[in-house]
């Protein structure tokens, strides 16, 4: 690894080239003296003295000898928790004047006091906005999925990302976005996988996601547009708290997609998908091609369900297994 490349992660934390320069000189040389870490910089002692100067200030360095004319390295993790959490406060500084100052610029270029609680994006910045507001969620994601798709019907690699640094998403899907066979395969699986809760309704009234219960993003379903060109951004306001009870209404209706903790481990893998989508109202030949099997195969898979659980209809096997906690 480069000098460079060891010294650019202490640059980010707020060391100068100079300082992080002296404080990897150290760790390679070991316990030493100003003048002798100038000589091997190839730079003057004074730029060196106020370089190690402040290395010792933050925890990096201390004196050294029985004189204490010289300098030494120590253990760099309260210093650089120092550095960290001053950078920290730094961007949450910069931060909150970042929205100071564009409240600044909502009021000159809007005066009305409440202009700036709805706004509308259209046409290319639809897919940057979303992405730019799911980047920063930071505790909690709340969203009604149904076609049509801003971004097409892709995955969604900000969701996995976000879940894994521990974002909480709640979803409720509709039944078309369930049946749509590609979407279900690329981008609901692998989220309920990776830790999204999710659950699914016939239809959903609309388009929407809620970022921690700051910022919701509407537009409309598939049955009021076929091709999606706008979308709302509504900021806290009654109209946010509105949104937010829809969503805890359908969400207490809607139907699990997923496994409850009990599921049995001897169910066989397609068995222990037929169960996650039993209750998403799809046909049995929709659910055959999302599984990858024939309608016999269902029909002999759904067969032997029933018989482990007494049912003979699906509405019975699906009260079975939500009283078992499978699902």
């Amino acid at each position: 690894m480069s000098d460079d490349d060891r010294s650019a992660p202490l640059l980010r934390l707020g060391l100068s080239k100079a300082e992080a320069a002296a404080y990897l000189a150290m760790l390679d040389a070991g316990p030493t003296t100003a003048t002798a870490l100038a000589r091997r910089l190839g730079q003057a002692r004074t730029v060196t003295e106020r370089a190690l100067a402040r290395l010792i200030h933050l925890g990096l360095a201390s004196s050294h000898g029985p004189d204490g004319s010289g300098v030494a390295p120590i253990d760099p993790s309260l210093g650089l928790g120092h550095l960290a959490n001053s950078r920290t406060a730094e961007l949450q500084q910069a931060h909150l004047s970042a929205m100071d100052a564009y409240r600044t610029y909502r009021r000159q270029v809007h005066p009305q006091a409440t202009d700036h609680l709805v706004e509308v994006v259209t046409g290319q910045q639809i897919v940057e906005r979303i992405m730019q507001v799911e980047d920063a969620a930071s505790t909690e994601v709340l969203r009604f999925d149904t076609p049509p798709w801003h971004t097409g019907g892709t995955p969604n690699p900000i969701e996995i990302r976000n879940l894994e640094r521990g974002v909480a998403y709640r979803v409720v899907y509709s039944k078309s976005a369930v049946e749509n066979g590609d979407y279900y395969a690329c981008n609901i699986r692998p989220c309920i996988a990776a830790g999204e809760q999710a659950r699914v309704l016939q239809s959903l009234p609309v388009k929407l996601a809620i970022f921690d219960q700051r910022l919701a993003i509407v537009s409309l379903a598939f049955g009021d547009a076929e091709v999606n060109d706008s979308m709302l951004l509504v900021r806290p306001s009654s109209l946010l708290r509105a949104l937010t009870g829809l969503f805890e209404t359908s969400w207490r209706s809607a139907y699990p997609l997923h496994f409850g903790e009990r599921v049995p481990t001897a169910l066989r893998p397609v068995q222990r998908r037929i169960l996650e989508l039993l209750g998403s109202g799809i046909t049995d030949e929709s659910l055959a091609e999302l599984l990858g099997i024939s309608r016999r195969t269902l029909s002999r898979q759904l067969e032997q369900l029933n018989r482990a659980a007494g049912a003979t209809t699906r509405f019975q096997l699906a009260l079975y297994a939500a009283r078992k906690g499978w699902i």
